[in-house]
């Protein structure tokens, strides 16, 4: 029998488009040409030691390939390089065997950033630098931490976080904060799906290094279970579910003629559209409520300011949320389902291309359109099990 050892040789690396790599790839290069070329610059070319670090081009590639890594952000980076220069230094001097001391070195240093919460692989070669370098290298004791380590990691830094923001990858990579719920209860969806916790039972579990964050894990979790409702949903788009026939106000209704409006259509939410119909915010019965409370809490000096220009009236303008948060014809419904359940947003604008307003899809259309889809799906499965085909069927 033959055995394929190809897929255990070749890892199975996340698809990346070419663009994303010709990106990365010219971060790399960016990253290591500013760093090398303010460094020499800075103290010239000295015979002996080094004005741009070795383990710096694996830095690169860490920071502009992967920069959501664990592995990759300012203090891994920063502190991992610095601390191992430290110990390399320190067992140059203290440990008389070359080999004895670069194991020594390796072994402080991993156990040093574990425990520091900065471990980056590049710095393992940092410490070895620092024993095997040039006598230069030696010479400069543990400066060498600050020049050029401290130095040339600060800088590629600096590189990485303008880089990376201008192309659209956020750097550095902040986890997702959670919505406060002022609750002690997890949001609707995380109380029957994969929670945090899962994810970080499973982790102490496997009792293991994983370089990727475990927000990250849960967002792509999350993002599956997207799609998967999308499916569920048997393809219905905000399009299908919205109401068309929207009640809606301008900037400048004041805000008695909004009120008559929710109360009249029984709705909570009304779109603050502009003469156009443009979206410009949205007006639900929170704001209104906000701004009772707030008069009742002895705010009136600065809402009479803030009125003074229609009036002495308030308007809706004047407390909507702006910008609203919007959905488009097409949509799937299913998107909406996080937004709504675990976002707090009860009402969605629909708007076509040009941002005008199309309609508004509110949870109960959601919950409708979600149990119209799957009644549709137990009839399916009961015309196959009579074997009558649902084109056939009434």
């Amino acid at each position: 029998m033959k055995l394929d050892l190809l897929p255990y040789l070749i890892p199975n690396l996340a698809p990346v488009s070419g663009r994303e790599r010709l990106r990365a790839a010219i971060g790399a290069a960016l990253g290591v040409f500013v760093t090398g070329a303010v460094s020499l610059a800075a103290i010239g070319a000295t015979p002996g030691l080094p004005f741009l670090i070795a383990p710096l081009g694996a830095s690169a590639i860490l920071l502009f390939a992967v920069s959501t890594s664990p592995l990759a952000q300012p203090w891994p980076v920063f502190g991992g390089n610095v601390i191992s220069a430290l110990i390399g230094v320190a067992c140059f001097r203290l440990v008389p065997d070359t080999v004895t001391a670069c194991a020594v070195a390796m072994c402080a240093c991993l156990l040093s950033m574990m425990a520091l919460r900065c471990l980056h692989p590049p710095s393992g070669t940092v410490a070895l630098t620092a024993i095997l370098g040039t006598p230069e290298v030696h010479e400069l004791g543990y400066m060498f931490a600050v020049w050029p380590i401290a130095i040339n990691s600060a800088l590629i830094l600096v590189v990485a976080f303008i880089f990376n923001n201008l192309t659209g990858r956020p750097y550095p990579h902040w986890p997702a904060e959670a919505k406060d719920r002022s609750t002690a209860d997890a949001p609707p969806l995380a109380r029957l799906g994969v929670t945090a916790q899962d994810l970080s039972d499973i982790l102490k579990a496997h009792d293991r290094v994983i370089p990727v964050d475990p927000g990250d894990i849960e967002m792509l979790l999350k993002e599956a279970e997207m799609i998967a409702y999308e499916r569920r949903s048997g393809g219905i788009t905000c399009g299908a579910a919205m109401s068309r026939d929207v009640a809606t106000v301008s900037p400048d209704t004041p805000l008695e003629e909004a009120l008559r409006l929710l109360r009249k259509h029984s709705i909570k939410a009304l779109p603050v559209v502009d003469s156009e119909r443009r979206v410009i915010g949205i007006l639900t019965q929170t704001d209104l409520v906000d701004q009772a409370a707030s008069l009742r809490a002895g705010l009136q000096a600065g809402f009479v300011a803030l009125f003074r220009r229609h009036g002495g009236r308030a308007v809706a303008g004047d407390i909507m949320s702006s910008p609203a948060l919007t959905a488009t014809p097409d949509m799937p419904i299913g998107r909406l389902i996080p937004i709504m359940s675990d976002a707090g947003h009860h009402h969605l604008p629909v708007v076509d291309e040009e941002g005008k307003l199309a309609g508004i899809v509110t949870q109960t259309d959601v919950i409708g359109a979600l149990f119209a889809a799957e009644e549709r799906a137990d009839r399916s499965v009961a015309w196959k099990t009579a074997g009558v085909s649902p084109a056939l069927s009434p």
